[in-house]
């Protein structure tokens, strides 16, 4: 009986420890198996939150470049506008510039010639005389006069004064001698001052009713003045845009 109930202890005991190591092995089997799938939850979790931002930064990034190129292509539309406003603006200022030369608002300096008008010891130099030569230099193609250092423009007055003892020019009081300087072509100012029987500077040399002294020579470099006074113009005005009918 004894014996009996030992085997049965026995038995019992053999099938407790089989049923034990049963579902340990279950235990850690099913422990493995929710560690296993935790660990992959997190990584795929991991994985999609990375592919998100990367998304994400990929949007951001096509949208940043996408503001770039646009920056990029105002940036070069300015510079476009600004080379344009700069060659225009030098455009502006060569015409200026030209535009001063041509009125006498520059001092200039080039070849030409020099021609000296002084008083005779029983007639004096005129207006006439100086409107004369400045009329004929011009005709002869000089760019640029001056009387006695005061440049000649389109609206210079040239007057006399105190019964021919003085020469008013643009209103400034001037006394022989009277230098006429001249910017030109200085071999074809000379030659057409100097052709006989009608130049200039003929006619005088070799008047015989008048001793009034007149000289001239050629120059590679005269320096002649700006026109400083005020210009003033009393009858012309800049017409405004308007179509004009027959």
């Amino acid at each position: 009986m004894i014996k009996k109930i030992k085997l049965n202890n026995l038995a019992v005991s053999i099938v407790m420890f089989i049923v034990c190591v049963s579902f340990v092995s279950v235990m850690l089997m099913q422990f493995k198996t929710v560690e296993e799938t935790d660990i992959t939850d997190i990584e795929n979790m991991r994985e999609a939150e990375l592919r998100k931002s990367l998304a994400e930064w990929k949007s951001k990034y096509e949208e940043t470049s996408s503001s770039l190129e646009k920056t990029n292509q105002k940036i070069a539309e300015y510079q476009e506008k600004m080379e344009k406003n700069e060659a225009t603006s030098e455009l502006i200022d060569k015409e200026l510039e030209q535009s001063n030369l041509v009125v006498g608002r520059t001092d200039v300096t080039g070849e030409g010639v020099i021609v000296t008008l002084n008083d005779g010891k029983e007639e004096n130099i005129s207006a006439w005389d100086l409107i004369y030569l400045v009329n004929e230099l011009r005709y002869a193609g000089a760019e640029a006069i001056s009387i006695n250092d005061i440049r000649i423009i389109s609206s210079t007055e040239i007057v006399d004064l105190a019964d021919y003892t003085y020469i008013s020019v643009d209103g400034k009081r001037l006394q022989a001698p009277y230098v006429v300087k001249a910017i030109g072509n200085q071999t074809y100012l000379s030659s057409i001052l100097n052709l006989k029987d009608s130049g200039y500077v003929d006619l005088y040399k070799n008047a015989a009713d008048s001793d009034k002294q007149v000289s001239m020579e050629t120059s590679k470099k005269i320096q002649i003045p700006k026109y400083n006074a005020e210009m003033t113009y009393k009858y012309m005005k800049v017409e405004e845009d308007k179509e004009w009918y027959l």
